[in-house]
């Protein structure tokens, strides 16, 4: 599976994005999502070939982290569970969702320990995805996600007495 053409060079944020980043708290600001980072690239995805922007974004320990309006951690869940798309098969995979009170570590630039931006406040304003907005990306990554079909068999014939291994998934 290819993943989507999301820019992976880091960018150190504008002084007007600097400025927001020193001035700016979670949940009073902004609110970040936390997603594991295929299903967040796909989500990016679905933002921006559809959204009106590209708000903030940063890479750490393996998921993304997209800055969205105040809110929308204690909104999005919500309606995710209106949409019950977290129920049975698990289509969308668990998201963190920090808000008010919580504390976000971002990239500082200088080193890859905290992280690196994959799009970088460039004003004091950014644009910023509301909950609606970061639902209708999930639901529609997690319904193209889930029309991918079975995997390819191993061998071209059905061996199934053989002791094969799929190692492609990590645990």
């Amino acid at each position: 599976m290819t993943e989507p053409a999301i820019p992976v060079t880091p960018l150190p944020p504008t002084s007007g994005g600097a400025q927001w980043l020193a001035t700016a708290r979670c949940g009073t600001a902004f609110d970040v999502i936390s997603t594991p980072g295929l299903f967040g690239r796909q989500v990016l995805e679905r933002l921006w070939s559809a959204g009106p922007g590209r708000g903030p974004v940063a890479a750490h320990r393996g998921r993304l982290l997209v800055f969205a309006q105040p809110g929308t951690a204690a909104r999005l869940p919500a309606l995710l569970r209106w949409e019950e798309w977290n129920r049975g098969a698990r289509l969308i995979p668990p998201l963190l969702c920090h808000g008010v009170g919580d504390v976000v570590t971002v990239p500082d630039g200088r080193t890859a320990a905290n992280g690196q931006w994959l799009v970088a406040p460039q004003s004091r304003h950014p644009w910023l995805p509301g909950p609606e907005m970061l639902l209708w990306a999930c639901v529609r990554a997690a319904r193209d996600g889930s029309r991918r079909g079975p995997e390819p068999a191993i061998f071209a014939d059905d061996r199934r007495g053989a002791n094969v291994y799929d190692v492609s998934r990590r645990r």
